[in-house]
């Protein structure tokens, strides 16, 4: 009965859970069509792609008042986080973002015509460009991220210390395997 199986039955809890938790009624739904299949990952992975969807929306609320998208906020949180003079190459700026360079000028056209950023040729590479915050996108980031960060301090306030350091934990190995950067996979010997 190890891995929390026993009499033909996964620990995934959802057997057990709320009536109102829409990830245990899709399992029960697809338990009775496909009894064949094992829908224990998707009490995991379902919730977690529910709680993504909701943190995203509760943050992207902190940044509409400060006239910014998600987009926005990251590309100005990047420049800032470079320190001063506050500049980054708008490909270093993609990388840094996880996004296309196609879509990254679209974000930098954006902040530049609202004169949060400039853009000037780099002073090693004539064909080269960077970008850089403005006073005012300074301003803006600064004031912005403030709240932002009071915004996850009380998303995170719904679980105590231990459980988020816990969480932590395991997102972080869980990250780290699936991108192939260290961890040790589930199942490896462990002192044999």
């Amino acid at each position: 009965m190890e891995h929390g199986q026993g009499h033909g039955q996964h620990a995934d809890r959802s057997d057990h859970a709320d009536p109102a938790d829409h990830v245990a009624r899709v399992q029960a739904e697809w338990r009775r069509e496909r009894p064949d299949l094992d829908v224990s990952p998707q009490a995991v992975i379902g919730r977690l792609h529910r709680l993504a969807a909701r943190l995203t929306a509760e943050l992207t609320l902190v940044y509409q008042r400060y006239g910014l998208g998600e987009g926005e906020f990251d590309v100005l949180a990047a420049l800032r986080r470079a320190g001063a003079p506050y500049e980054r190459a708008p490909g270093e700026l993609a990388a840094h973002t996880m996004v296309t360079t196609g879509a990254m000028t679209k974000r930098i056209d954006r902040l530049e015509r609202a004169g949060l950023v400039t853009r000037r040729p780099a002073a090693d590479d004539r064909r080269g460009r960077v970008v850089a915050l403005t006073e005012a996108g300074r301003r803006l980031i600064d004031e912005a991220f403030t709240a932002h960060m009071r915004n996850e301090h009380r998303l995170l306030a719904h679980l105590s210390p231990e459980e988020a350091g816990a969480l932590q934990g395991l997102l972080t190995v869980w990250q780290q395997r699936l991108d192939g950067t260290g961890g040790a996979e589930p199942g490896a010997t462990r002192g044999a």
